[in-house]
Order: C-alpha cells, then structure tokens, then sequence
C-alpha cells in the first residue's frame, strides 16, 4: 500500500514518517522509503551522517534510465523522451514490485540499516543542482517519483511510504491521487491546521483518504483544539518524546525503547493504512492516472514533447494486484 506523509514545513512529518517506516522495518515487512522532499530530511532522520544523505542517489537525475525501463515494449510509447511524469502504464509496460530487484532500484535506491538487524530502501528525487537555480521548477524533481508511482503495483502486506513536499504543493500534479492513506501531520495551532484544511478542500472530489496525525500535543488543551478544528478526521496524537529528542541530536537509542504511547500511535496508523488499501478501488485509480496524464497532456506535454500524449493512454489497461505476479517483458 502507499502512504503519504504530508503537512506544514516544520510540523514534523519527515520525523513522523521516519518512525513509522522503522516501526514497519521492525516488523520485517517489505517496505520502500521515498523522500519526495526537496529538502532531503528523511535519509537523516532514518540515521544516516549528513555524508551519506548527500551522497543519496537522485532519481531526479536517473531519470532517461527510469523511462527506458518502464517503457519496456509498450507500443504506446515511441521513445522515452515522449514520457512525461504523468505517462501511465499499458500492455507492454513494465511495472514496479516492493519487494524485488530492477535497475530503478539499483540505479536510484540504497538499503539503510537500522537497528536490531533492521533495514529498508530508501530513494530520494534529489536536491536542486547548480545547473537547477534559477530556470528549474520543485516539480522537475518529483516527476521522477510520480512516474514510478505510476508504474508500482503493490499487494496487502508491502509498503511504500513517501515523505511529502511541505504544505499543498503536491496538489500542482496528480500525486496526491497514488495514494491509499495520507496522514496529514498538524501541530495544534492555527497555522498548524490551516494546510489540513487546503487538503480536505482539494481533495473532495477525488476520493482522498485524509488522517490527521496531531504533533507536539502537550495537554487536554492542544487535544481538544485540534478535535474542535478536524474533528473526526483526527485520528491519533503525539506528544514528547526523549527518543525523537535524542534522534535528532544523531544519538538514537535503540527503536525498541521508543515510548510505548508513540508505539501504539505508529500501530494505529499501520492499521489505519491498511483498512483503506482493502478498499483500494483499482478502477478509479487507473481513471485518476488517466485523468491527470490527459490534462497534462493538453496543458504543456504535447508541446513539450511534440507527440499527442493522450496516445499513450491503454483503454483496456487496469493497475492491479494481477500484474504483481505477472513476467516482466524482456
């Protein structure tokens, strides 16, 4: 299942979403690790010395490998230079597992252990480059991310997590919509649950899944705001926590010795995320696709590209759980 961690800069969710991944990583389920965040926070709160975190590999920059590969022997497509972020897959196609080995992951994800023996892949769009400033928008990055989105087909038991862009930014392309679960993570303050409300009112009409995680809830005060601003949409909260204090100093103890309420938060959310892919609608999560891809087709990706992009749409093509078992094409 794919889960999103989204909120306001400075509310937490990189911290938050760091902890349900190792909370997943725990149980040794398959689990991939995405930050989708240009600011690139997640490798270090997973652990690593900001050396290793800076020498993560950008998808952003393995970008023609990504193409090449999904592109595999759809007809639909005439090269990868016709793939735009949006492109969804066909017959042909060929498609991401959680738990496998392909060149995306070789080229783009490393394996980051944890404790106890623990580990999980983790990929990052990148940061901006030199070459970047000035002429590059956030978006070029994370279309690396979207289209492997796409391509990814994942079953009951696997997870794929994805640390956010701050605020709203995500609803400027369909991402938004690859989603099973998002936890929304708020603070208890106005600003705090003003980028809650952006969410709920953007993603009304497409079926969004939307939790509020509260953070740095310190009293009956901050909990009866937060009830009174999302009201049932709130769905567990978060206090102080030694554990996080010490993580962020590059000091963690052990995941074990984590605090048992912030524990049976991070089970709440895993059971949460998996009630809402049972209810996974695998037709309207094609028609999402299509949809976006056609609208960013006639926007600027046909002029882009020079092809007529809405070409590359399989009618007969459905995403779902049939194709996890299904030989890739040579």
């Amino acid at each position: 299942m794919k889960i999103a961690f989204v909120g306001k800069g400075g509310s937490g969710k990189t911290t938050l979403s760091s902890l349900f991944i190792r909370h997943l990583a725990a149980d040794r389920v398959p689990v991939v690790a995405v930050d989708a965040d240009i600011n690139q926070h997640l490798g270090a709160a997973l652990g690593l010395d900001d050396e290793a975190a800076a020498a993560l590999p950008a998808m952003g920059a393995q970008l023609p490998l990504i193409k090449e590969y999904l592109r595999g022997t759809n007809p639909r497509i005439a090269s990868p230079e016709t793939m735009i972020k949006t492109t969804p897959p066909g017959e042909g196609s060929r498609l991401l597992r959680v738990d496998e080995e392909n060149p995306v992951y070789a080229a783009c994800a490393r394996t980051i252990p944890l404790d106890d023996g623990d580990a999980v892949r983790l990929m990052a769009t990148g940061p901006f480059t030199e070459s970047d400033l000035g002429v590059a928008c956030y978006h070029s990055k994370v279309g690396a991310v979207e289209l492997c989105l796409n391509h990814l087909v994942d079953g009951p038991g696997e997870y794929v997590v994805v640390d956010m862009t701050a605020g709203s930014d995500s609803f400027a392309s369909g991402m938004f919509t690859r989603f099973d679960m998002t936890f929304l993570v708020a603070e208890p303050t106005r600003k705090g649950v003003s980028v809650y409300r952006q969410y709920k009112e953007y993603a009304r009409d497409f079926g969004i899944c939307l939790k509020v995680v509260g953070n740095k809830v310190q009293g009956p005060d901050d909990l009866d705001f937060l009830r009174d601003e999302v009201g049932d949409d709130l769905l567990v909260t978060v206090g102080h926590s030694d554990w996080v204090r010490a993580m962020e100093k590059g000091r963690p103890p052990r995941f074990g010795l984590l605090e048992e309420s912030n524990r049976a938060a991070l089970r709440t959310l895993r059971e949460t995320a998996d009630g809402a892919y049972e209810h996974r609608d695998w037709q309207r999560y094609t028609r999402q696709m299509v949809h976006f891809h056609l609208k960013n087709a006639e926007s600027w990706g046909n002029a882009r590209t020079g092809a007529d992009l809405a070409a590359q749409v399989d009618p007969s093509f459905v995403l779902d759980e049939r194709w996890a078992s299904t030989p890739q094409p040579a």
